[in-house]
């Protein structure tokens, strides 16, 4: 009987059952991790071309046809859905600024309202609109791109194409004006 009550040395406090839970201590909050993104595109020549798949909120870039960097993203939210079909970059802006949504804020720059859209939210008496900042933004149609931005891990923008701000740079180092830029559902 002694061995039935012996502790089993594979386990111990942090073992984690299937299906259990395991209480700790609260922790922080931590960013989504990305163990998706990769480039390797760089001495890779060919004309380049970008795929997107909203339902896999993935975006793969390829060179001459083959496959050189893949990023996780996350596009629009249910009511702001990005657009689907063939597209081309139809311009480039290092430092782009949203012109619809961002903050109102005071002269010295205090944020008077978060998260405005300009075409919704009255501009408060002495307010200045300081739109959201969209590094490497690359536009594909309207107001749609893709940029640098937060990535919850689901669609959550307001139709454009969010990455990781590497990826973002990569991307925007390697495309032209009239690169092709396909958007599936």
């Amino acid at each position: 009987m002694a061995a039935c009550t012996s502790r089993d040395p594979r386990f111990n406090g942090e073992t984690i059952y299937l299906g259990g839970v395991k209480s700790r201590p609260k922790e922080e909050k931590r960013a989504n991790y990305d163990d998706v993104s990769y480039w390797d595109g760089d001495g890779v020549s060919g004309k380049p071309s970008i795929f997107i798949s909203l339902t896999d909120q993935r975006a793969y870039f390829y060179k001459g046809g083959e496959l050189v960097g893949v990023s996780i993203l996350s596009s629009g939210r249910e009511g702001h859905d990005t657009p689907t079909g063939s597209f081309k970059v139809l311009q480039k802006n290092q430092n782009h600024k949203s012109s619809l949504y961002g903050d109102y804020v005071d002269s010295q720059g205090n944020i008077v309202q978060k998260d405005v859209d300009t075409s919704k939210d009255p501009k408060p008496t002495g307010a200045i609109f300081d739109g959201a900042k969209m590094p490497f933004f690359m536009r594909i149609t309207g107001g749609v791109g893709m940029h640098e931005g937060f990535l919850p891990g689901y669609p959550a923008s307001h139709g454009c194409i969010r990455m990781p701000g590497f990826m973002a740079k990569k991307f925007f180092d390697n495309v032209g004006m009239g690169t092709p830029v396909t958007v599936a559902p």
